[in-house]
């Protein structure tokens, strides 16, 4: 049987709808093969939404695939060029060590992205290796699979392989290939790079593209289409922006290359989750002046919907200043959208049924007293949920005291019986987040023992984050106090 009759019968129904884009966009080029792939992880749910067989999947001829030392029968891959504020500076880029595939069209008609990350060297590499360490791709694997069971829009990941070739970091690294599955790869970078090109043509094409893509159903052919694409891009981010700061997740590197026209969560580089509340929290080696911490989230959200305003100027109004005006009229409409989102979800994590006057009072209190203790967010919630008030780090505090009494005061006023409080927390308040240290245990033991299993194990404990189970309890336990402040790193 041919490697293309293998990868037919193994689901592949590829499209290449990016690749008919203008060739600015892109440049043509097929991944550089490895030397020994070995399929270290394979995501089956994400194989079978996408209308794939697994057992095939684990064939020597679709570890060619997702090694890129083949491509299936349909393929056009390319690296996509784009652009990007970094940290503020703006810089043109592009796909530097991964290649789109192709478009998986799946058995329900969607449409998604395959993309090879750590494929090798691109036009846009800019003198990197282009390869990719095995831990970080592990990072991103399990980073991406708990943000999807918390229901947070994103990325996943379809397959890990290692290369059997090591990469030269600060250290000889195993060198390892990530299967990344995508809405699509678009960014506001994308349309960063076409403003800059200044080809006004090019730039329509690809807001075209992108309303075809994403917004069909949101946006009339009547409406200002232009506009209407900042408003839906604009919606979409004040949602996923809420759901991170609510999950208690850090970004950690929020540059405009890494916000997705599509809405989904994209680049689990120096990501984590903040143990202790505080607005300030940064992981990020990277990020000494903390522009993107905890806190600053939703600002910088604004920040990258403005520059993404800016690229659609052209089309929004023949004349600059009515286009200006409304551009600013629409990110205007970001904050209270967003902070929309973000209290009807801390409502639901204190189990709040409709509006009161002092509801976002009582909130901030919660947090703020938490912060000057140096609480744990998820597990305060949690405890709060369950009634173990014994968990909560303030509880023996006389501002706590007087907090809970004003809380219990609010679920007193509600219709709602406490069975239907209990339930709208445990449905809101998950049990279990990747913990930074047990994320660090997994890659340890992969890394350096070949261990999948530590993986497996914490894998199948985020997999239903709200099943509040026995068995999730030790994930919920907080790292030993060792003096050291937990740090992330660009590795991915």
């Amino acid at each position: 049987m041919s490697d293309q009759q293998t990868a037919s019968e193994a689901g592949w129904n590829l499209d290449n709808s990016y690749a008919r884009l203008p060739e600015s966009f892109y440049t043509r080029m097929k991944p550089m093969p490895v030397r020994a792939p070995k399929l270290v992880v394979l995501n089956e749910p994400v194989a079978a939404a996408l209308g794939l067989h697994a057992d095939l999947l684990r064939s020597a001829e679709a570890i060619a695939v997702f090694a890129g030392n083949d491509v299936p029968a349909g393929a056009e891959p390319l690296a996509q060029a784009y652009a990007g504020h970094q940290f503020g500076y703006f810089n043109m880029l592009g796909d530097g060590r991964a290649l789109l595939i192709s478009e998986q069209i799946t058995p329900k008609g969607e449409r998604f992205d395959i993309q090879l990350k750590g494929s090798g060297p691109t036009p846009y590499s800019r003198s990197g290796d282009g390869r990719a360490a095995l831990g970080p791709m592990l990072r991103e694997y399990i980073i991406s699979e708990a943000m999807h069971a918390l229901g947070i829009p994103t990325t996943r990941s379809l397959a890990v392989v290692t290369t059997g070739q090591s990469i030269i970091r600060e250290s000889e690294l195993q060198g390892a290939i990530m299967t990344r599955v995508a809405a699509s790869h678009l960014r506001v970078g994308t349309f960063q790079y076409a403003a800059a090109k200044g080809h006004v043509e090019e730039l329509r094409e690809l807001a075209d593209y992108t309303i075809e893509r994403h917004y069909a159903k949101e946006i009339a052919d009547d409406q200002n289409r232009y506009l209407a694409l900042l408003e839906e891009v604009i919606k979409r981010q004040a949602s996923l922006i809420a759901k991170w700061m609510l999950v208690g997740f850090i970004h950690g590197v929020m540059n405009t290359d890494n916000m997705a026209i599509s809405g989904e969560t994209i680049d689990y580089g120096p990501c984590a989750f903040i143990d202790a509340y505080s607005l300030d929290t940064v992981f990020s080696s990277i990020d000494r002046e903390g522009r993107y911490a905890y806190g600053n989230q939703p600002k910088i959200a604004v920040w990258n919907l403005a520059r993404f305003a800016e690229t659609l100027l052209p089309l929004l109004h023949s004349d600059e200043e009515q286009a200006v005006k409304l551009a600013e009229e629409a990110l205007g409409k970001f904050a209270e959208l967003y902070h929309g989102h973000w209290l009807a979800g801390m409502r639901a994590k204190l189990g709040l049924f409709g509006v009161e006057a002092d509801d976002e009072k009582l909130i901030e209190d919660l947090l703020r007293i938490m912060q000057q203790h140096g609480a744990d967010y998820t597990n305060t919630f949690r405890a709060l949920t369950f009634g173990r008030l014994d968990e909560i780090a303030m509880s023996c505090s006389a501002e706590f005291a007087e907090w809970f009494k004003q809380w219990q005061a609010r679920l007193g006023q509600q219709a709602e019986l406490p069975e239907a409080v209990l339930q709208l927390m445990r449905d809101n308040n998950p049990a279990v987040i990747p913990r930074n240290h047990r994320v660090e245990e997994a890659l340890d033991a992969a890394e350096k023992r070949g261990d999948y299993s530590v993986m497996e194990q914490l894998l199948a404990a985020l997999s239903n984050p709200f099943a509040h189970s026995p068995e999730q309890e030790a994930y919920a336990e907080l790292p030993s106090q060792n003096g050291r402040p937990y740090r992330t790193y660009c590795g991915t």
